[in-house]
């Protein structure tokens, strides 16, 4: 029979001639690859282990199982290697069988070094090196269910509902010899599966039906029924696994969005990085339980684990809890010429490991990918996965996620089942409103394409404070403005099929060196170490849930320059009252956000009450702006003044005011310009910007924004040498 052990403790690890002993799960860069924005270190690390030979009765075999290895790897045993890998998120095995000696040295060669063939290389995320999850010898009979395709448990369980009942198609693979395999589910009854033998080994089909099934049903009811396979030769049990599926059914229509087993279900999504500060990606378990805690506090039914495959025990979470899942692999940012097996045997151990979760509702081909154009060896890697996906799954649908660039009338867009797009108007571009208008004219012009919103967000320091936010200002003021609108225009567009906060939690992008915090993309509305959220987590919870709460925002802004202060609350009650230095203030009704307006003159306790709950703060009247409060302290301005304008502009001539419209119309002008803009796409995102297509929808949009704005939204101080170099040499050009 099956014997599992954890392998986590007693390891060696050796970077650059320095040797440690360590505990697994680790990561080489649980520091330097979180601080930015010098490079962190991409290289090849050793670890190793000694280990007696494992107790074994005749006619077993060992495997050592690997749960995450970024991002490629090669395992020897005393000197043998037995293994290679190359992915940084899925498990594989070696077998170590012929290998094994009484005294052994296992020893694994990691490396995430820059390649051209192994995904991802480039994106906005930290490509954590080490061996990050668990690790486990397996002790099997010569007959067990297979272990040796795409890491797989050997078993793959299909439920399709037809009318009052599920038919519960089950196929089980084998290595070895078997004469019998029994499928148990609780509750249901026993089945003995057909065996027949094929050339890759022996393969058990079977199929149960349940009457009136109990549906896996979202977060109000995520029952799993519990199954249990047995491998029989000559009468012996040979093995044994064990696993849980989800009876439901759903589909996305173009018009009213999700539907969960013949309901709507509009689907309320965040989307999850695997990393936290200090850690990196080298998680516990209690850490993934606690992303989860935090994400159903804040309301949310569908989770995008972005942009790989991510710890098989938070897919369970998924299952157990309800949440509805949009699964990926990081075929992500720049196609490679020399990735696409890559990206096919990523997809491959993606389905495999995963098939039999009831949370996961697609697989993803790839996110963002068309950064640098659309080449024909892309779409044919696209297509190739698209059909990839429907002969290994009948059920689920295929999806991509596209950069906001994408034309909408690209090949990409309707080639998989669903789609998303990433869009970010009201932070890197354009206006909040614009997201209202791009959906808007989508849905006109493809009424039957079902779209979903991808990615959206603001970047916001948690120090970072503002009575008049704008964008571009990092603020936790500006970062919950835009979440509102964003809820909003949610709220009256049904045929988004589902939309996807980025990010529920802030995580690491070595490459950013953004608002005085390096190392991080600061989108998450839960602080990177989730020891705090910002005020627009609960902006989420006042939509999203119903069990009571009131907040109160702005409590990190305690010192007040303005006489007159706004006070905003969020809250998913339908009134709440207001006291300022224990008086009763004032009362209003309402839905989600409540402001009131009050005089300040010194120290106050600030109270808000809504049915039995209440939240305080205390906020302070000060003579001079709060220095913490900007990104820059140098910089630090009285908001009540206008701004003063740093530029010149002449009658007849260009200026850092005119529009790029005006600019592009001068071919001087616009190739002097142009190099800017360059140089502002080269380091956005941690310089995911580089190399970027621009779309002719977006230039169109650029085209009616002054310079002015695009340069302070891109992070140029208008005060900077350069830029008045490039006033005074537009101030000499005269308009077109």
């Amino acid at each position: 029979m099956r014997t599992t052990l954890l392998w986590n403790d007693n390891w060696i690890f050796e970077k650059e001639g320095v040797r440690e002993e360590i505990t697994l799960p680790h990561t080489w860069n649980a520091v330097d690859g979180q601080t930015g924005p010098d490079q962190y270190y991409r290289g090849v690390c050793l670890y190793s282990k000694k280990f007696n030979r494992p107790v074994m009765e005749k006619g077993q075999r060992c495997y050592i199982e690997f749960r995450g290895i970024n991002s490629s790897c090669a395992v020897s045993i005393n000197g043998q290697q037995v293994a290679t890998h190359d992915g940084g998120y899925s498990t594989f095995r070696a077998d170590i069988t012929d290998y094994i000696q009484d005294d052994n040295l296992i020893e694994v060669s990691v490396s995430n070094e820059p390649n051209d063939r192994v995904y991802p290389q480039r994106a906005d995320f930290t490509f954590y090196g080490g061996i990050y999850r668990n690790v486990y010898m397996v002790i099997v009979d010569n007959n067990h269910f297979d272990l040796d395709y795409y890491g797989g448990n050997g078993l793959y369980i299909t439920p399709v509902i037809t009318g009052e009942s599920a038919q519960i198609d089950i196929k089980a693979f084998i290595t070895g010899q078997a004469d019998k395999v029994l499928i148990s589910i609780d509750g249901v009854g026993e089945k003995e599966l057909d065996i027949t033998q094929t050339d890759h080994g022996i393969k058990a089909t079977g199929t149960v039906i349940i009457d009136n099934p109990h549906r896996w049903d979202g977060i109000e009811d995520p029952f799993l029924y519990k199954v249990t396979a047995s491998l029989l030769y000559h009468d012996v049990e040979c093995d044994r696994i064990y696993d849980k599926f989800g009876v439901r059914e759903f589909h996305v229509d173009a018009e009213n969005g999700f539907y969960l087993n013949g309901r709507s279900y509009p689907l309320h999504g965040v989307s999850r990085h695997q990393d936290r500060a200090g850690v990196g990606n080298a998680l516990t378990p209690e850490m993934h339980a606690e992303d989860m805690e935090l994400i159903l506090e804040m309301g949310a039914n569908s989770i995008r684990l972005a942009h790989y495959q991510h710890d098989q025990y938070f897919y369970d979470l998924c299952d157990e809890k309800g949440i509805v899942v949009w699964a990926e692999i990081p075929y992500i940012t720049i196609h490679m010429d020399n990735g696409r097996e890559n990206t096919i045997s990523q997809m491959k151990e993606l389905i495999v490991q995963n098939y039999n979760h009831a949370s996961i509702i697609c697989w993803a081909l790839s996110n963002e990918i068309t950064l640098k154009g659309v080449t024909d060896d892309l779409i044919e890697n696209h297509r190739i996965l698209n059909d990839m996906v429907h002969e290994m799954d009948p059920v689920r649908y295929s999806a991509m996620a596209n950069l906001f660039l994408l034309e909408t009338d690209s090949p990409l867009v309707t080639l998989p089942d669903i789609r998303g797009y990433n869009l970010y108007y009201g932070w890197y571009v354009g206006e909040v409103e614009d997201n209202d208008k791009w959906f808007d004219s989508f849905h006109s012009k493809y009424p039957d394409v079902a779209i979903g919103l991808t990615e959206y967000g603001a970047d916001s320091v948690i120090t970072l404070q503002s009575p008049k936010p704008e964008k571009g200002d990092y603020t936790e003021s500006y970062q919950a403005l835009y979440h509102e609108h964003m809820l909003e225009m949610f709220a009256t567009r049904p045929y988004i099929w589902g939309t996807y906060l980025w990010n529920m939690f802030e995580f690491a992008a070595a490459g950013r060196d953004e608002a005085g915090d390096p190392g991080k993309n600061h989108k998450g509305v839960v602080t990177f170490d989730r020891k705090q959220k910002k005020d627009a987590f609960y902006i989420y919870k006042a939509w999203w849930t119903t069990k009571p709460f009131v907040h109160l925002c702005g409590r990190r802004y305690h010192d007040r320059i303005e006489e007159e202060t706004e006070i905003k609350v969020y809250s998913n009650q339908p009134e709440v009252t207001l006291y300022v230095d224990g008086k009763e203030v004032e009362t209003q009704s309402g839905a989600h956000v409540f402001k009131f307006k009050v005089r300040i003159d010194g120290i106050h306790n600030i109270r808000v009450v809504a049915g039995n709950k209440a939240d305080e703060m205390e906020i302070k009247k000060v003579s001079e702006p709060n220095a913490s409060y900007f990104a820059s302290a140098d910089k630090v301005r009285n908001w009540f003044d206008e701004p003063e304008k740093k530029y010149e502009e002449k009658e007849g001539y260009l200026s850092l005011g005119s529009t790029m419209a005006e600019i592009q119309a001068v071919p001087e002008a616009r190739e002097i310009v142009d190099r800017v803009m360059q140089a502002m796409s080269n380091k956005t995102a941690g310089g995911m910007g580089q190399g970027i297509q621009i779309s002719e929808a977006m230039r169109q949009m650029i085209n009616r924004q002054p310079l002015s704005k695009l340069l302070q939204q891109g992070g140029f101080d208008m005060d900077d040498k350069k830029v008045q170099e490039l006033s005074e040499t537009l101030s000499r050009i005269r308009k077109n």
